[in-house]
């Protein structure tokens, strides 16, 4: 066969490649479509009484603002981040709100006395569960949506994604929170994330499909 017929034959034999939108709406349309779940089901199963005291402390509504921000950053950072050719700067973007976050808990445990009294018994455990338990369903459609790009840096993208779901986690658990945090409470929060964190770059080639 001479090369200008090969070159036909497979020409022949090439599919229109549909272009994915741009990362920063992707990442517009799962978190709108997240926060739209989260919605029905705070309005569902929350209670407003209870929440809507404690956001007009501005201590808790910068502990709210900071782990939502860091949700949203995170799941921008893990979308630029699994086109190849993006900057890894986009890697440093959910670090402000994070430690907006961080700051503003940590100084609600100062204000408590880094007490371990006033937290109801068991509590702390039933938020590990609840971050940890609604991560899994947030990661399995956020890395459904990532692996389409078939990202060559797969650790910064695992890493900012799986912050990105636990943040997200994190701050739905805030409307079902009906106390303050304690360093015991913290401790726990924190041990969710880093789970989360953790199990998702251990499997971020299965995730992503890596090859």
């Amino acid at each position: 066969m001479q090369t200008e017929e090969l070159i036909e034959s497979l020409a022949a034999q090439l599919q229109p490649v549909q272009r994915m939108q741009a990362p920063l709406l992707r990442a517009l349309g799962w978190l709108a479509t997240v926060a739209l779940i989260g919605l029905v089901l705070v309005l569902r199963y929350a209670n407003p009484g209870q929440f809507m005291p404690r956001l007009q402390v501005t201590r808790i509504a910068l502990e709210c603002a900071g782990s939502s921000l860091t949700a949203i950053a995170a799941i921008i950072a893990a979308f630029e981040l699994s086109i190849p050719g993006r900057s890894r700067r986009w890697a440093w973007l959910p670090l402000p709100p994070l430690a907006l976050w961080l700051g503003a808990s940590g100084l609600g445990c100062w204000h408590n006395g880094l007490g371990l009294k006033q937290l109801p018994s068991g509590e702390s455990g039933h938020c590990f569960v609840f971050i940890a338990g609604v991560s899994v369903p947030l990661a399995v459609a956020l890395f459904w949506m990532l692996r389409r790009a078939y990202p060559i840096a797969p650790l910064r993208v695992a890493l900012t994604g799986t912050l990105g779901v636990a943040a997200t986690a994190a701050s739905l658990l805030q409307f079902f929170h009906p106390f303050d945090i304690t360093l015991l409470d913290l401790a726990f929060h924190l041990a969710a994330v880093t789970s989360v964190v953790l199990v998702g770059t251990l499997l971020r080639r299965w995730l992503l499909a890596v090859r």
